[in-house]
């Protein structure tokens, strides 16, 4: 997809900007209604509440920036270079109450001091809404739909401003709107484990279905507004306006759902933006619905095609079964290590002379029967390290073996740490020193090892015992992930 936008209302405005800044290298603009700057309520709801909806807390702009620029830094999004001269759309009505003025000025601001190109509509009197031509309500009214009409085209004023330039809307949608399956994109395969909806759709032109270049817009509904709540349905989708450009400018919109938790988490089908059900990472590389979106994403492809429903799922590793192991350079005096929860897996030689592997532990019977996999990769998350266990030796390799099963007990054990595996040396994952990072795609004798009927344990280890101190540990928040790839 040569070119990716974000846009959305509310909530979703957030987690436009979101994606927006945690992977700039993807997404080339935003627009926003009725949101504020990135990571305004630095997970705390008190602070969504008081600060990044009202202003009763200051929402601390120097800091949100100076975060933005420390996450660059880190790798933990996208380097913040990437937002200069981005086009963004920051819209804020003067009868908003629900997210007050001030806070979209904040937006405004938080993008400017990046050298975004933004363009900031506050000269309406707008209530808490998105704003289009097929609004129900009237401007002022903050009211379900949440769907407003103003007496002027945002979308014209929005599309354009994120394009360059548009050509008129056509009179009715002329494409196809197709409903595909986001579990298929979630980790674990489970969406609702995350306060995302089964369903998601997608908006396809006829031009784009028959090979037109086509461009992308991520459309994110705001509270309340999903598919599934509480009857809500298509009014979004149906309503927003960019169907219409979409089939004549060569548009795909991909349109995400999310859904309320059972719990008092998240009882709106919020997007999250203030970090819910204890995802902290929210707001950058690694935060699950960012990566479940980026994931529907990366599946449109340059070719203009829906994502597909059911070929690919995400799972996470089994906590209580990972784990790491370490051992004298021949690989005697093996024992299980006890720093993951406060550092997380090992890897490498640590301070005290031994050599560290990890063990994952997957449920890979949930990958669904009669399916044949086609690809498959790992992912790691940094925490933290010592050296780089890359360059001791120099050209030292991260390498993957996969085995049929457990390694003897499913729980981790010292004799884990010499066993013989399937599949040894599947895949390799390269040096990082933050952030994420996926491993190459699992070799055939890799696939052929995936247990279909229970569990699939992954060792990582170098190919090379360090010739110095050098390590390195992963995944002590976030699990670990292998992403499967079928037919």
């Amino acid at each position: 997809m040569s070119d990716v936008y974000s846009v959305g209302i509310s909530s979703g405005g957030y987690m436009a900007t979101q994606l927006h800044v945690a992977y700039s290298g993807t997404f080339d603009g935003s627009a926003a209604f009725a949101s504020g700057p990135n990571h305004c309520a630095q997970n705390d709801l008190n602070k969504a509440l008081l600060a990044c909806m009202d202003t009763l807390q200051d929402l601390q702009l120097d800091t949100l920036e100076q975060t933005t620029r420390d996450w660059s830094a880190q790798g933990l999004v996208d380097p913040v270079s990437h937002l200069a001269g981005d086009p963004v759309y920051v819209f804020s009505g003067s009868g908003d109450t629900t997210v007050k003025r001030p806070v979209a000025d904040a937006l405004s601001e938080y993008y400017g001091r990046f050298g975004a190109r933004v363009r900031y509509n506050n000269s309406t009197t707008a209530g808490h809404a998105w704003i289009s031509p097929l609004g129900p309500n009237s401007c002022t009214v903050t009211a379900n739909p949440w769907i407003n009409n103003c007496g002027f085209d945002a979308e014209r004023d929005l599309l354009g401003h994120l394009l360059g330039s548009v050509t008129g809307p056509a009179g009715t949608p002329g494409g196809t709107l197709t409903q595909f399956d986001q579990n298929a994109y979630a980790p674990g395969g489970q969406a609702r484990s995350i306060s995302l909806d089964e369903k998601g759709f997608v908006y396809v032109p006829d031009s784009c279905a028959d090979g037109a270049a086509c461009k992308l817009v991520v459309a994110l509904h705001g509270c309340k507004q999903g598919f599934s709540y509480q009857g809500f349905g298509s009014q979004f989708i149906d309503k927003a306006y960019l169907n219409e450009y979409a089939d004549t400018n060569n548009l795909i919109v991909l349109y995400p759902q999310a859904v309320p938790t059972t719990t008092l988490d998240n009882p709106n089908g919020c997007w999250n933006w203030w970090g819910y059900q204890g995802d902290s990472a929210y707001a950058r590389h690694g935060g699950k619905q960012i990566e479940t979106v980026m994931a529907m994403v990366r599946a449109l492809g340059g070719d203009g095609t829906p994502p597909p429903a059911g070929n690919r799922m995400t799972l996470e590793s089994t906590d209580a079964q990972d784990g790491y192991i370490k051992a004298a350079a021949d690989g005697s005096g093996p024992s299980v290590g006890t720093l993951e929860t406060t550092y997380g897996l090992a890897l490498g030689r640590g301070s005290d002379g031994k050599y560290n592997r990890s063990v994952l532990s997957f449920d890979t019977s949930r990958i669904p029967a009669g399916k044949q996999l086609t690809r498959a990769h790992v992912t790691l998350t940094h925490s933290s390290g010592s050296g780089s266990p890359w360059t001791s030796p120099t050209g030292n390799r991260l390498l993957v073996d996969v085995h049929h099963g457990c390694l003897g007990a499913c729980t981790v054990e010292p004799a884990d740490w010499s066993a013989t595996t399937t599949a040894p040396g599947s895949a390799e994952v390269t040096a990082f020193t933050a952030g994420t990072r996926s491993s190459t795609n699992l070799s055939t004798a890799g696939l052929a090892a995936v247990n279909r009927t229970g569990v699939t344990h992954l060792r990582l280890r170098f190919a090379a015992n360090q010739t110095s101190h050098a390590y390195v540990f992963v995944n002590k928040d976030t699990r670990a992930t292998l992403t499967v790839e079928y037919e």
